[in-house]
């Protein structure tokens, strides 16, 4: 049957439209109602002078980011040089995707022409006219009728700097997957809460810092702390300079016109580019790590060893007594060919000796001035010891540093160290296993290409016509099967609708679907955390609450389990606990809603002066009073297992709320009990000493970590980083927390000196003294070596609160 005419009409002027819309030229600027297409590939904004364009950039197959790139000299494709992207990890569709400026103000991205799935937007609203316009600077800005900025891509850069695009507090730089794969990477520049200009390692499961050399003291690298600009900018010219005293010059420093760029390379080295006019190709004048590439962390997995040549660049092998994980991915690391349990048996376990390798970290302990054979008993009684380096000092003295994990191992020929690896007594090695001063000659790891494509669509318009029509026709036959299976399975929706009401009429606990999350953290745009439970995003809820959404990265519960043991930490009510809104537990997705928390973390906070004296007393009492409520007086025994600053939030007053209680039962539901767990939980430095000696985890390993907290928030000192303080004399000397506050407190003379010389500088002196010595002395009685002897959190709010009433 053909077509009536009155079907015909709207089709024909769809397409008549569709066409006007794709033969849309170039435009200086983009203004209200209007759009660039995916499609058509003159769709661009040009900067005036050209230096810069504007619009869709290949990324994959079909696929396609918006970004800006140099277009000087000309490029096309993935041959052009790109400097920011907006949907990095969620490239659009190469047919009917577009980016428009809507009548409101706001500049949103739409994937597949879809506006309700929109990828990306500049959240702006403007009542007045608004442009967008391009400039020579490569910033791409959105501007007022009055020339304000609404939104600028400078204000978000990804892995790429310009000249005078500065870096600042609120931005930092991501490196690109691979060089194939421009999604999220694992190598981060941003200001440390310390002040300081850093380079560091963001891994799936661990992070640490690599660049300053976090062995040596800021200060000694010339590095200035005591700043609160953190601002960070390239000039034209090639000089760089940071607030915390940092600056250098490129090699091509003081040639005009020529492009230049600061970019975050996949391989975590910071590098400067340059480029002369013409057909010149880009040369590296600048890069922060150079000679010794092995340093930067994270370029081969755990248990495996970095190698440097010069003519060959990089490689990777595995220690003796370890295979590759994944055969010929290094990032995967390598594993043992023998069972790791057999290390709880001393009598069965010896070392190999390995030289010229050094490990960075993880270290269970150090013990100075020791014997060799004192460092082998001391690894050989710790299961989860995986081997040891042991080191002169250039006072004549030796080193012990028993190592947990084999992370950053890297082969140095300069390096006068020894390593012991742990392996059972009955493996024998041949003398080319083991490491010399030698090039490892291993085959590099695959390049990891974006796995993100979609399916073409064509532009037939007759194919699609027909297409239409038999889609018509099986819809009908669908609804026929549609309304057979509503009414067979629609008893067992209602029995799960009316838990779900009940649940959520209960307790305000709600399940979320995927897609509802999807659009309420506008494709999972603006991350605001993350840790090894997964990664925290900002949401805006359907009913305008602002939420915290976490992705859950490790969970591997059935929806069930996972159901039954999310509704009871939803239902965990305390002030001093991050309320549970909801979760969603859909195919392989498993995530948890938080309520946001206006000020972050504790660790974001630390260094603030709003932090003062009251909020950090108030911080004590408060994460205390929740912790002792998961212990002593949840319907079900909870142990938080990561208390730790990152964990604690501060709400619009900066009143603490303890968060990600409950994650190990999320992840791993029936492997945990009162006194048994599968693995070590917890992050290094904030651990309690059960973790690593086979001893039964009880609540007491929270009352240590809250201890260190707590040491932490009085004097300042992290006992994840290392710290130094200029003793008399003007040596430099490294502070570890515990042992150096019980020397501090053992110490004869006045009290208030004392104390005085244990609080943290940010404090400027502004504190009660003897609240402070109560909080200082609870927090060592809290890490106390032997469990039993520490307190209770509700003894610890206790004695917090009645020092408080007496003073």
């Amino acid at each position: 049957m053909a077509p009536s005419s009155s079907l015909l009409l709207p089709l024909f002027l769809f397409l008549f439209l569709r066409s006007c819309q794709l033969s849309t030229s170039a435009l200086p600027s983009l203004t209200k109602g209007a759009s660039l297409s995916v499609e058509n590939p003159d769709d661009v904004l040009v900067s005036p002078s050209g230096a810069f364009s504007a619009g869709f950039f290949p990324v994959g197959d079909n696929a396609y980011s918006f970004a800006v790139w140099f277009s000087d000299p000309p490029c096309s494709g993935a041959a052009c040089t790109p400097v920011w992207m907006a949907n990095r990890q969620f490239p659009v569709n190469g047919r009917r995707s577009s980016v428009s400026l809507l009548h409101s103000g706001n500049l949103v991205l739409t994937d597949a022409g879809d506006v309700a799935a929109g990828v990306w937007s500049s959240e702006t609203s403007s009542p007045s006219a608004a442009e967008l316009h391009l400039n020579d600077t490569g910033n791409l800005v959105l501007a007022d009728d009055r020339g304000g900025v609404l939104w600028q891509s400078f204000d978000s850069p990804t892995d790429t700097l310009l000249p005078q695009q500065p870096l600042t507090r609120d931005t930092f730089l991501i490196s690109a997957r691979s060089r194939s794969n421009y999604s999220t990477g694992f190598y981060k520049l941003y200001f440390d809460n310390d002040n300081v200009l850093r380079l560091l390692f963001d891994g799936p499961s661990i992070s640490s810092v690599y660049w300053p050399y976090p062995w040596a003291p800021s200060a000694q690298l010339g590095r200035f702390l005591y700043n609160s600009s953190r601002i960070a900018v390239l000039d034209p010219l090639g000089r760089f300079q940071s607030s915390d005293n940092y600056s250098f010059s490129t090699s091509d420093y003081g040639v005009a016109a020529v492009q230049r760029r600061v970019t975050l390379d996949f391989d975590g080295n910071l590098r400067v580019y340059s480029r002369e006019p013409g057909p010149t190709g880009w040369a590296v004048t600048w890069e922060a790590i150079s000679g010794i590439p092995c340093f930067i962390h994270g370029v081969c997995g755990n248990n495996s060893l970095c190698s440097y040549d010069p003519a060959k660049g990089r490689s990777c092998s595995c220690v003796p007594g370890y295979v590759p994980k994944v055969p010929g991915d290094w990032s995967a690391g390598c594993v043992p060919d023998f069972k790791f349990s057999d290390g709880c048996v001393a009598d069965e376990m010896g070392f190999v000796k390995l030289l010229y390798i050094d490990f960075y970290g993880y270290d269970y302990n150090s013990i100075e001035n020791t014997t060799l054979e004192n460092c082998r008993r001391t690894c050989l009684r710790l299961c989860n010891c995986r081997g040891f380096q042991y080191t002169g000092q250039t006072s004549g003295t030796f080193n012990c540093y028993p190592k947990i994990e084999l992370l950053n191992g890297h082969n140095l020929p300069s390096f006068t160290g020894e390593f012991f690896i742990k392996v059972p007594k009955n493996k024998t090695f041949t003398e080319d296993q083991l490491v010399k001063r030698t090039h490892y000659s291993c085959s590099p790891a695959p390049e990891v290409v974006l796995d993100r494509t979609y399916a073409k669509k064509g532009k037939n318009g007759a194919l699609s016509f027909m297409l239409w029509f038999a889609c018509v026709t099986g819809g009908i036959e669908i609804v026929v099967v549609f309304l057979v299976w509503f009414f067979l399975i629609r008893n067992q929706q209602d029995v799960a609708s009316a838990h779900q009401s009940y649940l959520l009429a209960a307790t305000g606990f709600k399940r979320f679907t995927y897609d509802e999350l999807k659009k309420a953290t506008r494709n999972f745009s603006k991350e605001i955390g993350r840790g090894a439970g997964g990664i925290v995003y900002k949401a805006l809820l359907p009913d305008d609450r602002v939420a915290a959404v976490k992705v859950l990265s490790n969970a591997t519960t059935g929806e069930a389990d996972f159901l039954a043991e999310a509704s009871t930490i939803g239902r965990v009510n305390h002030m001093n606990l991050i309320e549970m809104w909801g979760y969603c537990a859909e195919g392989k997705h498993r995530l948890l809603v938080y309520e946001f928390m206006e000020h972050g973390s504790l660790a974001q906070n630390l260094s603030s002066p709003e932090l003062h004296w009251k909020r950090r007393f108030d911080i004590a009492v408060g994460t205390a009073k929740g912790l002792a409520y998961l212990h002593e007086e949840c319907l079900e025994w909870v142990l938080h297992c990561d208390v730790k600053p990152q964990n604690i939030l501060l709400d619009s007053d900066y009143q603490p709320k303890v968060a990600d209680f409950g994650l190990s039962k999320l992840m791993d539901r029936g492997k945990v009990t009162n006194s048994d767990f599968s693995r070590i939980r917890g992050t290094r430095g904030y651990m309690a000493p059960e973790w690593v000696s086979n001893l039964p985890i009880t609540s007491k390993v929270d009352v240590y970590s809250y201890g260190i907290v707590m040491l932490e928030m009085a004097t300042g000192i992290s006992p994840t980083a290392s710290v130094h303080s200029l003793e008399s004399g003007g040596d430099a000397k490294q502070i570890r927390p515990v042992p150096w506050a019980r020397d501090k407190m053992k110490e004869p003379g006045r009290t208030g000196s004392r104390v005085e010389e244990m609080v943290d500088p940010a404090l400027r002196g502004d504190y009660d003294p003897k609240k402070m010595e109560m909080l200082i002395k609870v927090a060592l009685k809290c890490v106390e070596e032997d469990k039993d002897a520490r307190p209770t959190m509700s003894q610890v709010v206790e004695m917090l609160l009645r020092h408080e009433n007496d003073g």
